[in-house]
Parts: structure tokens; C-alpha cells; sequence
């Protein structure tokens, strides 16, 4: 099993890179609105059928189909809510997080009525494995590799450079400063759930690109989604990248003492690991 260290290290490095994408919507909505937000997990579901509508239905490409991914799961994210979550959040954020479950689950059901229980794939060419050195890596997981890394040098380069980007950044360095300077709150958590919403959705596209898509597929990586913003730090983008990182490649590496199906764990285990030794996660803010 040692020998297959170096495959299950860059099988986790890609894994951790389609990981990063929802696991940063989860963290910029939270830096935002402060509140855990696990209806990610059924906007993930939605931006996977969305681009299962442009790409099988349509026959759009995959990478056309990944921006209906992000645009649906984020529109989805605005509606749902103004509908349902804002109205609740006076009630506190423990109150938000509980609503947000329940309408995770409501939102996978709406997607199984539509289009039911059976296990669906993208339109996408059959490729050989690249082969080399004793490893071997799909082509197909590099590719989604790249659209995550665009995806996340386009969040980081909206949020540094744009207007509306350092006025999301405002919000959630100090609300209440930001209101002082005339920032709209509303619209900046309107705008924080389509990028984050809209991030879940096209992260889960990307992992149906990688294996297949289902009602349950955004529930399924729910768990190594939150491990991955709460080991980075929650608030912190940067950390979510790293907590991807190291959850992807923590739950390759357990497969050489531990059976697939126990996997999950690797989540829990980062979780309690990293903040016992430092409570607000690898990059969040010290506490003083």
C-alpha cells in the first residue's frame, strides 16, 4: 500500500481542487450573512442538473454548460432566500442553519420529482488515462481541475479588484462600519448568495463531471464541503482552499488503512484535529 502513495496524493490534490469550488461559496456566504449555509448542498444538486439540462439536453458544451451551472444554482440561491431564510434570520443564526437543512432537503426532493432516482452522465468524449512513472491520471480530472482554478482566480480577482467585490469584503470585515459608508447590506447578501450559491452550483457540476450526478449529489459532499471551510477557517476564501486541499487529499491517504465506505470520517477527524489546536480553523482570524 505505501507504493500507492504518490497515485492517492494527486487522486487527492484533484480531488481537493473540485472540493475547493462549493467549499468557498460555503465560506463567502458565511463571511457575509454569518450563518451556515448547508442548502449548498442541494444548490450543488442543481447546478449539476442545470448543466446536465444544457449539456445532455441542449448539447451545449461542458464548458458552456458549466456557466448555466453557475447561473441557475445561483439565481436559485437568491430566490430560495428571500423566500425562506431571510425572514428567519432576526431569529439568530442557529435558527437560520436549521431552516437551511430543511430546505436543503425539500430542494433534493423538488429535483428527484423532476427528474427521478437514476444515476446520469454528461455527454462528454471517452478518453484514455495519461499514463506515466506508475501513475495514472484521467484527463477528464485535469480538466475539471482547471475550470475550478478559473473559477476561483475569477472569484479572487472580483473580489480584489471590482467595487462590488470590496464591498462584499466590507460587509464582512465589519457590518456595521460598511453601513456607516452607505453599503447596502441587502444587496451585498443578495450578491454574496448568487456568487456562493452560484459556486456550489458549478462545484457540483464538476464532481458530477468526475463520476455521475443524482438528487443526493450535493448532500453526499456536504460533509467534506464543511470540514474544508471549517478546517480553513470560516470567513476566510483562502482557507477554504486549504481545508479542500487538505480534506481531499486526507480522505485518498485513509483509504490505505481504512475501507472506502469509512472515508467520510477523514471530515470529522480535520475538524476535531484542527481546532483543538486552533479554534478558528488554519487561516481564520486569531482570537485575542
Amino acid at each position: 500500500m505505501i507504493g500507492e502513495i504518490p497515485q492517492l496524493l494527486i487522486n487527492g490534490l484533484l480531488a481537493g481542487a473540485l472540493l475547493a469550488v462549493p467549499a468557498i461559496g460555503f465560506t463567502a456566504i458565511y463571511a457575509v450573512l454569518r450563518f451556515p449555509n448547508f442548502a449548498v448542498a442541494s444548490h450543488a444538486t442543481f447546478g449539476a442538473y442545470a448543466g446536465y439540462v444544457a449539456n445532455v439536453w441542449f448539447g451545449l458544451p461542458a464548458w458552456v454548460a458549466l456557466i448555466a451551472a453557475f447561473v441557475v444554482a445561483g439565481v436559485a440561491g437568491v430566490v430560495t432566500d428571500e423566500a425562506v431564510l431571510r425572514r428567519l434570520r432576526p431569529a439568530g443564526p442557529l435558527t437560520v442553519a436549521i431552516a437551511s437543512v430543511a430546505l436543503t432537503i425539500v430542494l433534493e426532493n423538488v429535483v428527484r420529482f423532476a427528474f427521478g432516482n437514476d444515476l446520469r452522465g454528461y455527454d462528454l468524449p471517452v478518453l484514455r488515462d495519461w499514463r506515466g512513472y506508475g501513475l495514472r491520471v484521467g484527463p477528464q480530472q485535469v480538466y475539471n481541475a482547471m475550470a475550478a482554478a478559473a473559477a476561483m482566480a475569477a472569484l479572487f480577482l472580483f473580489l480584489a479588484f471590482t467595487r462590488t467585490g470590496k464591498m462584499m469584503r466590507a460587509v464582512a470585515d465589519n457590518p456595521t462600519l460598511a453601513s456607516l459608508k452607505g453599503i447596502d447590506a441587502v444587496t451585498v447578501a443578495r450578491l454574496a448568495n448568487f456568487a456562493g450559491m452560484g459556486l456550489a452550483g458549478f462545484g457540483g457540476m464538476l464532481i458530477g463531471l468526475d463520476t455521475s450526478i443524482d438528487p443526493l449529489t450535493g448532500f453526499r459532499v456536504m460533509l467534506s464541503v464543511f470540514a474544508a471551510a471549517v478546517v480553513g477557517g470560516l470567513g476566510s476564501i483562502p482557507g477554504a482552499v486549504v481545508g479542500a486541499f487538505v480534506v481531499g487529499v486526507g480522505e485518498e491517504l485513509s483509504l490505505i488503512v481504512l475501507d472506502p465506505s469509512y472515508r467520510t470520517a477523514v471530515g470529522f477527524v480535520a475538524i476535531l484535529v484542527v481546532l483543538s489546536l486552533r479554534p478558528r480553523g488554519l487561516l481564520g482570524e486569531r482570537e485575542y
